[in-house]
């Protein structure tokens, strides 16, 4: 049985957008691991749901079986959403340097009197409460080439932020 998928202009748009991304090796391993437990797990856990609702009869009224369809759909989805990423990405050494922001760089920067440290890392690896922010972020891209010493504007919603670069690691 074939399956196709239907993509919206703005899935499309954001698909190809994935397309011209850079993302550390460490990032690249976190996607192709879940593409690895998406098909081989968790694409036979769905399956073996959907037969056991199968046996439960009357198929329009078994709520199982619609859900675990969704799910299978969703999954689907995302198979094909990281096998394109995994095609189109490029894959960036880590920044071993101190001198320099880079990609994979631990900084820590001021700003309204308090200091905060920051990574720079790929799109996949952003997590804004451990301060991991991402490369092509407005945050980001601004801190990219910068030393230390050197002071950062970044227009926010909230307005200019301004940021002094304290360490870089």
């Amino acid at each position: 049985m074939h399956k196709f998928y239907i993509y919206s202009i703005l899935e499309i748009i954001k698909l190809k957008n994935m397309m011209d991304q850079i993302i550390s090796q460490e990032g690249y391993d976190k996607l192709k691991k879940e593409l690895d437990e998406l098909i081989n797990i968790k694409r036979l856990e769905i399956s073996s749901r959907i037969e056991s609702a199968k046996e439960l009869g009357d198929l329009s009224e078994n709520a199982e079986y619609h859900e675990a369809k969704e799910e299978q759909a969703f999954n689907d989805g995302r198979i094909a959403e990281i096998s394109i990423l995994l095609k189109n990405l490029t894959i960036v050494e880590i920044n071993n340097k101190k001198d320099e922001i880079a990609m994979g760089s631990k900084i820590v920067a001021e700003s309204n009197g308090g200091k905060k440290q920051y990574k720079i890392v790929s799109f996949n690896e952003v997590d804004p409460t451990c301060g991991k922010i991402s490369n092509e972020s407005p945050l980001g891209r601004a801190f990219l080439g910068k030393k230390k010493g050197e002071d950062v504007v970044v227009n926010t919603p909230k307005g200019e932020m301004k940021y002094k670069i304290i360490k870089i690691e």
